[in-house]
């Protein structure tokens, strides 16, 4: 168990620290069901309350809280507790999760052309193809297939049973949790008499930098074109990327999210868990879509955006969701006529 002293956490993070510097704490943890040996935080003012009757050994808090968390005893002070609170978590890793030791597994199958840089690791069973690329300090999980030309970036996780197929990359420092698949073909398919006939995906993906991938996510490769992940996009579990999608830099979904074909999706937008994207369609930056919407035109302004329609046949569903946007006019003209026939 980590056993660290206050000084040492402000030492590295910063921060204005109130209270003995050689006070210990041994875990992380929420307000509720603190002990003494906890550091916990305050972000979201709704929690106030918790502040003076947790039992926490330190609490962090913004500036706002200064006086009430120094009544209660040991804190830190900084301008954005929450992000304190994320690179605590980071800093709390690095210590209680040392790097692994780098090298290549016995039973891993690697390609004499496939091109491996320093200090990787690369782990049981592991497939690197044919003019793979592994860059410096990356982590190879077990079971994992590189395909034959993908590349990973240095100092990029890949999680066990990982699949980046033929073609495809990933840029550094990324994350990607088990059973991702990067570059399955895309659902492209030619009606012919009752049948489908497959149309080859003859692009790739490309990802950016500082990516993060949830546990069993597919991010399709592109038909013709590639499918590009830009820098700092962050998706959750079970995420589907059709093929050809482009989605900007620093946006980020939640679980289960589905995203259709050719979408355009700009950057440091974020998409709640269950919603859908239909495909061809083009998202503005900063566009923020609610948990469980279905996103059926492209929306070019900033902005946050709901919308949840029950299911009906296409016909009547086409009319009642055209009514519906004329409802707020609708109001506003039977209030007008009430005040002509109401004196």
């Amino acid at each position: 168990m980590t056993d660290v002293c206050l000084g040492d956490v402000t030492a590295q993070l910063g921060g204005e620290l109130i209270g003995p510097a050689e006070r210990r704490i041994n875990r992380i943890g929420p307000l509720e069901g603190a002990t003494p040996s906890t550091l916990s935080f305050l972000s979201n003012p709704k929690y106030q309350s918790q502040l003076a009757e947790t039992q926490a050994g330190c609490v962090i808090v913004a500036p706002a809280f200064r006086e009430a968390a120094a009544a209660r005893g040991a804190a830190i002070v900084t301008d954005d507790p929450y992000l304190y609170f994320a690179r605590l978590t980071q800093w709390w890793a690095r210590r209680e999760r040392p790097a692994p030791p780098a090298g290549i597994h016995p039973s891993a199958v690697v390609a004499p052309t496939a091109r491996i840089g320093r200090e990787v690791r690369i782990e049981a069973f592991v497939v690197v193809e044919d003019d793979a690329v592994i860059e410096d300090h990356a982590v190879i999980g077990s079971h994992c297939v590189i395909g034959q030309g993908a590349r990973v970036g240095h100092s990029t996780r890949l999680a066990p049973r990982v699949s980046l197929l033929h073609g495809c990359s990933i840029g550094a420092r990324g994350i990607v949790h088990s059973g991702v698949v990067i570059g399955a073909d895309g659902f492209g398919f030619a009606p012919h008499q009752g049948q489908w006939v497959k149309i080859e995906q003859l692009g790739k993906v490309r990802i950016g930098d500082d990516v993060e991938i949830g546990a069993n996510s597919c991010i399709d490769r592109g038909a013709l074109d590639d499918t590009v992940i830009e820098d700092g996009v962050k998706l959750d579990n079970l995420v589907q990327i059709a093929h050809n999608v482009h989605i900007g830099a620093h946006t980020a979904m939640a679980g289960c999210v589905g995203v259709a074909g050719s979408a355009r999706i700009g950057a440091h937008c974020t998409v709640g868990g269950g919603a859908g994207i239909l495909g061809h369609l083009t998202l503005a930056d900063h566009v923020h879509v609610s948990s469980m919407s279905l996103v059926t035109r492209s929306i070019l302004q900033p902005g946050l955006y709901s919308g949840v329609f029950p299911i009906d046949d296409n016909k009547s569903w086409e009319k009642n969701a055209a009514t519906l946007r004329q409802l707020h006019t609708l109001r506003e003209r039977i209030r007008a006529l009430e005040k002509k026939l109401m004196p």
